[in-house]
């Protein structure tokens, strides 16, 4: 995921929850019915898209042109027009492609004591998207740099001048306030200082050889399995002039037992140092360590697809509300404990773009919205949000006169519930207006139960967020009806550790899909009440993305 022109990192939207005066926007509750869905139609969507034979739905794959066939056909047969160039379902997305080609030899000298790598065990490095053939290096120093953050309006430098040339940066997962709950970054909100995205940005711009996150679940949101199959896999990325500028030639991440070593063998304790981490007066710590690694990279240019279909407004077509999902998965990957090695994406995302294609259903066969609809399938969510990234920058429909996205990843809930969300935390109308339309159902709204995960900078909201699209990324929340919000911990954990991006994310014909119908029902009413205004919604104006959309308000009648 790449941020803004500026390289700057984009700050977070400040946790909670801002009831804009809806009666001053003019956006009166849709007067038309929500439709009944078909949730069988969903579960089959669900059950084809996560099959054996859609292969994990991995971008510039063989199963890619099935995937995006299956879903333009779908569109096609609800109705709705073809949105792409020249009357085509499909916007060409030019990626570039970088694979790990054989197994890497990676090792570390801790301590005066060589020790392998196991790709995977220890570490897990990507392929590097710099477009290099091929990473070797030999002997390179490690250093920790804490956090990896340099926020000058935050007063806050973790590199303080240290020459990182020639080094491997060493730094922890997260931002200074996760362990604390409270500091220079807003408490247990994650910032994007704390993704390793930007740490990885971050190397690039420090001029690092290479960057090493220590992982620990806590603080990542996820365990190591997630980390090895993501890292591991095959890394997309979108075209840049100049890669270099955004890439060092490794990144990776290592077990906090390696770190832990590496910090004994330099004298320091590894908890100590996390401490002196958290603290405005950090300063970088050479360690008693280097690492080599020699590996092969394949790199190439490829071009995937967004899928996009329309339903043209009655009133004001040239006017969009976006629902956006992403069809695309990891592929096929590493086998896990049972050899199995298609990481199917049931939850993670054929429920969101089953939910999609059922939405799209309802407006192509009701009543004509006043505003055009736009329904996107996106590729390469995983490897960082690229197809959106991609979209925001090459818009099918202007941005300016786009009035809302409502982004689907994850979005029909495992049980009934009496709560919804949204990935993140963030102030705007459309969870104003997403607020007043569940109490409807009667449900309420909830934040998010992780800030401190990120969610925010997860989704697909988020690329056209920062460039002011009021967005949002809908969660059907985990206080359940029966059991509540602690059982609703306890399976979502149980996702997290057993599931998520892995194989076993696969679709099961015993769900409890109890909840479906009013998870689409809701996504339907708020999107249909913006679509069927002539009213802008917008960010609070405290917000960091109102100034972008501020600036493009000569554009809207």
């Amino acid at each position: 995921m790449k941020i803004s022109s500026s390289s700057l990192p984009v700050r977070r939207a400040a946790f909670g929850m801002l009831l804009l005066a809806t009666s001053a926007m003019g956006i009166a509750a849709a007067p038309v019915a929500a439709p009944s869905f078909d949730i069988a139609r969903v579960s089959n969507d669900i059950k084809i898209l996560a099959s054996d034979e859609f292969e994990g739905r991995g971008p510039a794959t063989r199963a890619e042109q099935k995937t995006i066939d299956y879903v333009s056909a779908q569109m096609k047969a609800a109705g709705l027009k073809p949105a792409g160039p020249k009357g085509s379902w499909f916007q060409d997305v030019p990626l570039r492609k970088s694979e790990i080609t054989g197994t890497p030899a990676l090792s570390m000298t801790i301590g005066g004591t060589a020790q392998s790598l196991t790709q995977g065990g220890e570490i897990a490095v990507r392929a590097a998207e710099t477009g290099q053939s091929s990473v070797k290096f030999a002997d390179l120093p490690l250093v920790f740099v804490g956090y990896g953050v340099s926020a000058p309006e935050r007063g806050w430098d973790d590199f303080k001048g240290v020459d990182l040339k020639g080094k491997i940066m060493v730094v922890l997962v997260n931002d200074p306030d996760f362990e604390g709950g409270e500091g220079d970054f807003g408490g247990k909100l994650m910032t994007y200082y704390g993704r390793w995205t930007y740490k990885y940005e971050e190397a690039a711009r420090q001029g690092a050889a290479g960057v090493l996150v220590v992982h620990e679940s806590e603080p990542a949101s996820y365990g190591w399995a997630t980390v090895k199959n993501s890292s591991t896999n095959t890394m997309f990325d979108i075209v840049r002039a100049d890669p270099k500028a955004a890439h060092t030639q490794m990144e990776g991440w290592i077990q906090k037992d390696l770190a832990a070593s590496l910090f004994k063998a330099s004298g320091i304790d590894f908890d100590a140092a996390k401490a002196a981490a958290r603290k405005k007066d950090f300063k970088a710590i050479p360690l008693k360590a280097t690492m080599s690694a020699n590996y092969a990279v394949k790199s190439d240019i490829i071009i995937s697809h967004n899928v996009a279909g329309l339903v043209q407004g009655s009133k004001y077509p040239d006017e969009t509300v976006i629902y956006s999902a992403h069809w695309d998965h990891l592929g096929i990957g590493a086998p896990d404990a049972k050899g199995d090695t298609i990481y199917n994406g049931a939850k993670d995302n054929a429920s969101g773009t089953a939910a999609l294609l059922e939405l799209a259903r309802a407006y192509a066969k009701g009543p004509k919205p006043e505003r055009s609809v736009l329904f996107l399938a996106v590729t390469a969510e995983e490897k960082g949000l690229l197809g959106t990234e991609y979209y925001a920058d090459n818009p099918l429909r202007p941005l300016a006169t786009t009035a809302g996205m409502v982004n689907m990843d994850g979005p029909l809930g495992i049980e009934k519930t009496t709560n919804f969300s949204i990935s993140g935390a963030a102030k705007l109308d459309l969870l104003t207006l997403l607020t007043e339309e569940g109490g409807k159902l009667g449900r309420h709204y909830t934040p998010d139960a992780r800030p401190e995960a990120g969610s925010f900078y997860r989704s697909d909201h988020f690329p056209m967020a920062k460039r002011g699209v009021p967005a949002i990324s809908f969660n059907p929340g985990r206080e359940l009806v029966n059991g509540g919000a602690e059982r609703g911990k306890q399976l979502q954990d149980a996702y997290t550790k057993d599931r998520y991006h892995q194989p076993a994310d696969e679709y099961d014909a015993n769900w409890d899909t109890s909840s479906w119908a009013g998870d689409l029902t809701l996504l339907y009413n708020v999107g249909r009440r913006v679509a069927d205004s002539h009213v802008w919604p917008n960010w609070s104006s405290d917000s960091e993305f109102r100034a972008a959309r501020d600036a493009t308000a000569t554009q809207r009648k």
